[in-house]
């Protein structure tokens, strides 16, 4: 059993940043979706970002779904870290994850159906996911033996943080080769940030209730994955507003460009 909280104040403060976070970044995910269907066109958004954030939310949905609803591996986080710590997963980790793995999906359908304008998975991202998978493997083939629960679980939070910090290159040095962002939504950045700082805002507040920061480090997947994301949200905020704004984006693309990539309205990117 995990501990209860002390105030009930803080656990409604941390419910109310639970569920921001949740909703922050659930909704991240339409502004994508929906840009992606006005544009009838998936140029601009980088398809290793997308494969990369399947596995990356694949293995994180493993793993909050593994830590809310199994005792043998909450016995084994409560034996490591204390009967007295809470459990680090809540249900609205649960749900995003689940929500995070569909619409991820669907977009890779959308990229299977839109203009791709000659974009495809590169063979990098292709061999990452291959080694990262076949790691996987072997970490359930050395866990089961020895019922090691807890640790496999955690190979898979390990596994989506590297697919974390790893997903977000391939858009950002796009955008860079472009000199645009034309494509790719802004919208989602922006929520995306939001549910960031939401979700550490919960993980804080539970922490000042416990008197305890294991949560944080007894957690480190959830911990680095808002540090790694607010990182990277705030370097496309910087392309998008400062180094690649639309109207000068516009602008400066040539006519041979831009005939290629016909729908660049800068309310399309949005």
């Amino acid at each position: 059993m995990g501990s209860s909280w002390n105030s009930t104040e803080m656990e409604v403060i941390s419910s109310v940043f639970g569920w921001i976070a949740f909703c922050s970044w659930s909704i991240s995910f339409y502004p994508q979706v929906i840009l992606n269907f006005k544009r009838k066109s998936v140029v601009g958004l980088n398809f290793d970002f997308v494969v990369l954030n399947l596995t990356k939310h694949s293995s994180y949905l493993i793993y909050n779904a593994s830590v809310f609803f199994s005792d043998a591996v909450q016995r084994q986080y409560h034996e490591k870290y204390g009967f007295n710590e809470m459990i680090p997963v809540a249900a609205n980790d649960v749900a995003f994850s689940i929500h995070a793995v569909v619409l991820t999906a669907f977009t890779l359908f959308q990229i299977a159906i839109y203009d791709r304008g000659g974009q495809k998975v590169s063979k990098t991202s292709i061999s990452i996911l291959s080694v990262a998978w076949l790691t996987v493997i072997i970490c359930v083939f050395i866990a089961v033996p020895n019922h090691s629960w807890l640790w496999l679980v955690s190979c898979f939070s390990t596994l989506q943080v590297v697919m974390t910090v790893i997903k977000y290159i391939p858009q950002a040095v796009m955008n860079f080769q472009r000199k645009s962002t034309v494509g790719f939504s802004i919208g989602n950045i922006l929520l995306d940030l939001g549910g960031g700082l939401a979700n550490y805002g919960q993980m804080a507040v539970q922490s000042i209730d416990q008197n305890s920061w294991v949560n944080f480090y007894g957690n480190i997947g959830k911990t680095l994955l808002s540090l790694v994301s607010i990182f990277f949200d705030l370097m496309f905020i910087v392309q998008h507003y400062v180094l690649y704004p639309a109207r000068k984006t516009v602008k400066s693309l040539s006519p041979d460009l831009l005939s290629q990539e016909p729908l660049v309205a800068p309310s399309e990117d949005a």
